[in-house]
């Protein structure tokens, strides 16, 4: 579990750090990122259990390899386009975010197309149901990437209850269209059900912000903003891609029922995940505003930060363990469940982990430590793939779980060394206004 998909440069998404933050106006943010954050988490984890439920194991498996692979366009597509567009148009003008926002969503819009081009040449390649899955995955993804892209540009306008709508309504559209692909007991049904749901919020966005993407306009925006760009793109998808290669190579290793049965223990501990990156949305930002106003307090406030989500964790997980009987299990993920269900603690410590290790990354973020944060993403990426694959060649699913969990806690000693170097170094203090200046 990777702790810092999505996470903004909160250095340079805050405003001027003289002004004074009303506690109301931090309440609202963090309220409406949690609640959109829970549509959207618990949104995924309804397809997940649908799907577990109406397909088995192996099915399972192939639809998990989809998202996985859903996961790192949807990163590339954040680092081009929606980070940039957060940071630095947050509280713009009307005008200015309006301009901005059609720049941003075509550009999700373009790397959808291209990355769905590219998922239907693979599946035509691989043949079979999986290839079919890919084949799918592809006719929907600039969907999915534009959905998203709405979500962000609408929190950059400060207009948190917008996202929560668009989001709100793609859950309501999945109801039909799932109950229509389950019967059906199809891979390539449930993910077209899926990417026609978000279709019709990608539609809905277009007439919420009251403007429609530009795909022309990518190369200005590429150019504009490729100071940040590549910066984000190679931590996001590095970020999701050791999760793509991990499952990848899990399948190859151990089987499908094996990516079947993570993907099944990840589901799970979905709820909790929102909590957490609903707190992603909103975390940067105030720890920026301590950096500036108070950088004594920031490592205290990572830490709290970092603990509290690890501790959280640690308490879904439990809670999972002691109070959620067979029965209950075999109901939410149908026969995927006893592969899942030994999972549960190692996914839990993984999940802790990466939590403890989010509040590290906040730090970095915040004090704008760009090259410290790519050197720790980097490390954790390099172990989160080691870690997998060495535990499924030793022990399939069951030992990639527990490779991972032990591969995240060596990742978490290199995040939180980096940040206590950065909070040491001299430049630390003289990087926030330059980056303020930037933004």
């Amino acid at each position: 579990m990777s702790p810092n998909t999505g996470a903004l440069s909160g250095a340079e998404a805050v405003g001027d750090p003289v002004v004074a933050v009303p506690r109301r106006a931090i309440a609202a943010r963090m309220s409406w990122g949690l609640a959109d954050q829970a549509v959207s988490s618990l949104t995924n984890f309804a397809v997940g259990l649908a799907v577990a439920r109406a397909l088995g194991a192996v099915d399972f498996g192939i639809f998990a390899l989809a998202w996985a692979t859903f996961s790192a366009a949807l990163n590339f597509s954040r680092g081009l386009g929606s980070d940039p567009l957060v940071v630095r148009f947050s509280g713009a003008a009307p005008a200015q975010w309006r301009s901005a926002l059609t720049e941003a969503t075509g550009t999700a819009a373009v790397v959808g197309v291209g990355s769905g081009l590219l998922s239907v040449a693979v599946g035509a390649l691989l043949g079979g149901p999986i290839g079919a899955a890919f084949v799918a995955l592809g006719l929907v993804l600039p969907f999915l990437l534009l959905q998203d892209a709405w979500r962000f540009g609408f929190f950059a306008a400060g207009r948190g209850q917008q996202a929560f709508l668009n989001d709100l309504i793609c859950a309501v559209a999945l109801v039909p269209a799932l109950l229509i692909a389950t019967q059906h007991s199809s891979v390539v049904g449930c993910v077209l059900a899926w990417g026609a749901a978000t279709a019709v919020a990608a539609v809905a966005g277009c007439l919420q912000a009251r403007t429609v993407p530009r795909p022309l306009r990518v190369g200005r925006w590429l150019r504009a903003h490729r100071d940040l760009g590549a910066r984000y793109v190679v931590e996001n998808v590095s970020n999701s891609g050791s999760g793509q290669i991990r499952m990848y190579g899990l399948g190859a290793i151990a089987g499908l029922a094996a990516v079947g049965a993570v993907r099944g223990a990840e589901l799970l501990l979905g709820p909790f995940l929102a909590v957490l990156m609903g707190l992603s949305l909103v975390a940067v930002p105030e720890a920026s505003r301590i950096a500036r106003s108070r950088p004594q307090r920031l490592a205290r406030f990572c830490l709290l930060l970092g603990g509290g989500q690890a501790v959280a964790a640690l308490a879904w997980g439990c809670g999972l363990l002691l109070f959620l009987p067979d029965a209950a299990g075999a109901m939410l993920l149908g026969e995927v469940w006893p592969a899942a269900a030994v999972l549960i603690l190692p996914a839990t410590l993984s999940v802790a982990i990466a939590g403890l290790s989010s509040g590290a990354s906040t730090g970095l973020r915040a004090l704008g430590s760009a090259r410290r944060s790519l050197r720790a993403q980097l490390l954790n990426t390099t172990l989160y793939i080691t870690g997998g694959l060495i535990g499924a060649v030793w022990g399939g699913a069951v030992g990639s779980s527990w490779g991972v969990a032990i591969a995240c806690t060596a990742g978490a000693c290199g995040w939180w060394y980096q940040l206590r170097a950065a909070l040491r170094s001299p430049a630390a203090a003289s990087t926030q206004p330059a980056i303020q200046e930037k933004g």
